[in-house]
């Protein structure tokens, strides 16, 4: 039953000033959907002694007809999911780990900032007719960077055009500056003891360094929560959505779920790691076979190779290069 609905200012004093003095003396529950706050709500609960379950907002289940969505409606939903025990919940990282991995995400926005301002270099040399003798891009790499600036300054350009090159490449140079100070910061993260087993087991893989060895410790954290492969599996997106209904089966893409940065790395791994392992290679030509395209294929390698990460992980054994008979 609905005991009581209000609203208050989204801090959380007021939310357990509330709890404190409506509910007193009574066991309490909390749950809400992860979002823009994290998990810092859900830390300061659990200090103060409350019980705290964070869902996921893509998995809240609702009725099919409900064409109904504000705060009262989705409040309602929650508190009714939570009482029948109809939600999943989130794994809660500890404060730490979360804090470690804020800097590999950190990481990508510089990486994404960078192509951006590479992307609008190239449109403005495009729009000024200048990209016909000039090195085609992205330009994030020290040397193609170098190169495009050297033959820039070759080419007669008017105090204004000068002008607004100079401010792009100004910010490109900083970025570029950035993005190495934070790739030093994750090889020292990742000689911290908290982490200098994991990155030592998934250094032993085809295909992973020691920058997405930190990376991948960090946004995984620990694997032993997942109690089944196509636990994991399904955590990374890398399963095929499925549409089947009778008899009938249909399978789709995959589901794309969790950190798509982290299946972009497993896939660029999965084409070194193929090259060296036979048995990912084995795999990656009989997907290839089945289907004709290289991306379904190298992306059933990137599932098996993520599995094989976790197995090392949890046996705390070096990776095993397969063998095809």
């Amino acid at each position: 039953m609905v005991v009581h609905e209000t609203s208050m200012p989204a801090r959380y004093e007021v939310l357990r000033n509330y709890l404190n003095n409506k509910f007193p003396e009574c066991q309490i529950l909390v749950m809400y959907e992860a979002g823009f706050s994290g998990f810092d709500l859900h830390d300061q609960l659990v200090v103060d002694g409350w019980e705290c379950v964070v869902t996921p907002p893509h998995t809240v289940t609702q009725e099919k007809v409900q064409r109904k969505k504000n705060d009262r409606t989705d409040c309602r939903r929650l508190a009714k999911n939570l009482e029948n025990g109809d939600y999943s919940r989130c794994f809660v990282p500890d404060k730490r780990l979360r804090e470690d991995r804020q800097i590999s995400r950190t990481c990508g926005q510089v990486q994404a900032d960078i192509t951006r301002v590479c992307n609008r270099i190239r449109r403005m040399l495009e729009f000024h007719g200048l990209d016909k003798d000039l090195p085609a891009g992205p330009w994030d790499s020290g040397t193609a960077y170098t190169r495009l600036r050297q033959q820039l300054g070759k080419i007669e350009l008017s105090d204004s055009l000068r002008f607004s090159f100079d401010v792009m490449f100004k910010e490109l140079g900083q970025l570029r500056q950035l993005k190495k100070e934070i790739l030093q910061q994750l090889r020292k993260l990742a000689k911290n003891n908290r982490y200098l087993e994991s990155v030592r087991l998934l250094m032993t893989a085809p295909g992973i360094g020691k920058l997405t060895a930190i990376r991948l410790a960090l946004e995984w954290g620990d694997v032993s929560r997942f109690r089944r492969k196509g636990e994991f599996a399904s955590f990374l997106g890398l399963v095929p959505s499925d549409y089947s209904s009778g008899e009938e089966e249909r399978l789709g893409h995959i589901t794309k779920q969790g950190n798509r940065r982290v299946r972009s790395w497993l896939v660029e791994c999965s084409w070194v790691a193929i090259r060296y392992d036979p048995a990912l290679l084995e795999k990656f030509r009989l997907v290839l076979r089945n289907c004709g395209s290289k991306k379904k294929a190298i992306v059933a390698v990137a599932r098996k190779l993520a599995l094989r990460l976790r197995r090392l992980l949890l046996s705390k054994e070096p990776y095993i290069i397969g063998v095809v008979e």
